[in-house]
């Protein structure tokens, strides 16, 4: 199969490489002519067989808008649009009634994997039409991990429920990495535990809180043994703001997801505001002593 890939960053660049292993054509436009196989967006449709998929993988937002606005000016009809990359949901009908007004086919998909997915597959969230999601099913099955299909990818519903699979699935990431945070940190408070680094990796086999991101914890320990060298500021991409947002909207509670985003908020403040307050009330009511800020 063919297919165009906008966007060859860290993640697009690997996802073109792994679908290139399966045996698929792949040709890539991207900003930086070093890394580009076409000049421009118009050569890149140019070079590409009718009829067309190109998978846009580009930051969500403006960049992402524009491109699809010129996709829809050069598609034709029957062509499909894949947008990958990290986009609200919400955004994804207004893009598949504008393309689907030109007869441009619209899925939009949530990945994960990050760097490590070149070797060890995608896990996959695509919304749209059956129609559109069976005729890309060999560009799935090629980004996917090996094994069952069902344990890598999910046809999720009909547009935007790929990207509202993958919002939630960033939101429970958010928690998870803030509950193996906080174990760590209390761990290395303690003084009757030697080796913090070691009971990480003891975890990882058998125990029911072993998974991927505890490994990731130990590499990153083994990285930085008490990670001295690497900053608390914290950036978030979206996707847990916009979980929360529906969370309220249905009043689902939250409160996991809603302390470990708030967490990276005050991640990012040197001295922070709320507990200066925490800190002078405790000085007024019960006479504690209050530090006082660097000049």
């Amino acid at each position: 199969m063919q297919l165009g890939m906008i966007g060859l960053g860290r993640m697009g660049r690997n996802m073109a490489a792994r679908i290139r292993r399966a045996g698929h054509d792949v040709i890539g436009y991207d900003k930086n002519p070093a890394v580009s196989d076409t000049a421009d967006l118009p050569a890149l449709v140019a070079a590409l067989e009718a009829p067309r998929a190109v998978w846009v993988m580009l930051p969500a937002g403006a960049i992402t808008a524009g491109v699809l606005g010129e996709l829809r000016d050069l598609l034709d009809p029957g062509d499909i649009v894949i947008e990958g990359g990290n986009s609200r949901f919400s955004d994804d009908a207004v893009n598949a009634v504008s393309l689907a007004e030109r007869g441009i086919g619209y899925l939009d998909c949530g990945v994960s994997g990050g760097v490590w997915g070149l070797d060890n597959g995608y896990g996959l969230m695509v919304g749209g039409d059956e129609a559109s999601v069976e005729r890309l099913m060999p560009v799935f099955d090629a980004l996917r991990p090996d094994g069952p299909r069902e344990e890598g990818f999910v046809h999720a519903g009909g547009v935007g429920a790929g990207h509202y699979a993958k919002m939630v699935h960033n939101g429970i990431e958010y928690g998870l990495m803030h509950a193996y945070a906080e174990g760590w940190e209390l761990l290395e408070a303690s003084d009757v535990v030697s080796d913090v680094r070691g009971c990480f990796k003891a975890w990882s086999r058998g125990t029911v809180v072993r998974s991927w991101l505890l490994d990731l914890a130990v590499q990153a320990l083994d990285d930085s043994p008490h990670l001295a060298e690497v900053s608390e500021y914290t950036t978030d991409s979206g996707e847990g703001r916009w979980t929360l947002d529906e969370a309220v909207e249905h009043a689902v509670p939250m409160p996991v997801l809603a302390a470990a985003l708030f967490a990276r908020y005050s991640s990012r403040q040197e001295n922070s505001p709320t507990m200066r307050m925490v800190s002078a009330l405790r000085g007024q009511f019960g006479g504690h002593k209050v530090e006082q800020a660097p000049s």
